[in-house]
C-alpha cells in the first residue's frame, strides 16, 4: 500500500485517536506536499492507463463483431478453422495500423526542440512509410522527403519519421498526408520555410479499379523560403532526385 493509501487509512480509522493525542498515530505517515503530488499523479496516469486499455479492448470486440458480419456477407463462414479468429485478429490489425488516431504529433515530439545557430538546409530523405487510403481502405505506401530552413531552432533527427509516422496511421489520401506533415513541422520548428516530398504506390490503383501495378504518384508542399527563392527549391528537388535513384 503506497504511503498516501496508508496515509488515508488512518484518517477512515477514526478521529478519537487524532483527538486523544497531539501527534497520535499519524505522525508516522506524515507526507510532504510534493510526495502527495507525486503519488496522486502516479495514480491518475495508471488510472488513466487502465482505462485506455478497456476502451481499446472494447473497440477490438466492436470490430470483431463486424468483421464476423461482413465475412458472413460475402458467403464464407467464419466458423471455420482458417477464420475463426481472422476478426479478432484483423481488428487489432486495425487498430495498430491506424494508431495514429490514438497519439498526436506533439507527444511524439516530446519537447525535442533544440536552440541552434546553424543555418544550413536540413535534409532527412528516404523515410519510409505505410497508410491507408480513406477511398477504399486498401494501402498505399512510400517514401518521404523532408527538409527544413532553420531559424534559431532544430528538431531531433529521429522526431521526423515519428512525425510522418503519426500521420500516415490514419486513413488519408497522399495530397492531404503531404500538407499535414509540412503545415506540423513548419509550426514546431518555426522554421522559414518547410519541404516535403511524397512518392508512393495505390493498392487501390494496383488490385482494383485501373487495375495500374506499376503507377506513382507524387506529391510536393513548399512553404516559407522554398517557395520564394528558386535556389533552395532546386537545391531540395536535386536532393530528391539523387535521394530515389
Amino acid at each position: 500500500m503506497s504511503k498516501m493509501k496508508r496515509f488515508y487509512s488512518e484518517m477512515r480509522k477514526g478521529k478519537n485517536e487524532r483527538s486523544s493525542s497531539s501527534t497520535g498515530s499519524f505522525e508516522m505517515f506524515k507526507i510532504t506536499e510534493s510526495e502527495l503530488s507525486d503519488e496522486l499523479d502516479q495514480e491518475v496516469l495508471q488510472g488513466h492507463g487502465e482505462k485506455k486499455e478497456i476502451e481499446l479492448e472494447q473497440k477490438i470486440k466492436k470490430l470483431a463483431y463486424h468483421i464476423r458480419e461482413i465475412i458472413k456477407v460475402i458467403g464464407d463462414d467464419p466458423e471455420r478453422e482458417g477464420l475463426k479468429k481472422t476478426p479478432e485478429r484483423y481488428s487489432k490489425a486495425l487498430i495498430e495500423i491506424l494508431s495514429g488516431y490514438f497519439s498526436n504529433p506533439d507527444g511524439e515530439v516530446n519537447g525535442a526542440i533544440f536552440s541552434s545557430d546553424y543555418k544550413g538546409l536540413v535534409f532527412v530523405g528516404n523515410i519510409k512509410f505505410f497508410s491507408l487510403c480513406e477511398h477504399h481502405m486498401l494501402p498505399f505506401f512510400g517514401t518521404a522527403s523532408i527538409a527544413y530552413l532553420p531559424k534559431n531552432k532544430i528538431i531531433g533527427l529521429s522526431k521526423i519519421p515519428r512525425i510522418i509516422k503519426v500521420f500516415a496511421s490514419r486513413l488519408q489520401v497522399q495530397e492531404r498526408l503531404t500538407e499535414e506533415i509540412g503545415n506540423f513541422i513548419e509550426k514546431t520548428v518555426q522554421a522559414e520555410g518547410v519541404a516535403v516530398y511524397i512518392s508512393a504506390y495505390h493498392l487501390c490503383l494496383a488490385m482494383r479499379g485501373a487495375r495500374k501495378e506499376d503507377v506513382v504518384m507524387e506529391t510536393l508542399f513548399f512553404s516559407g523560403k522554398f517557395k520564394s527563392d528558386w535556389e533552395i527549391k532546386r537545391i531540395f528537388l536535386e536532393k530528391i532526385n539523387k535521394t530515389d535513384k
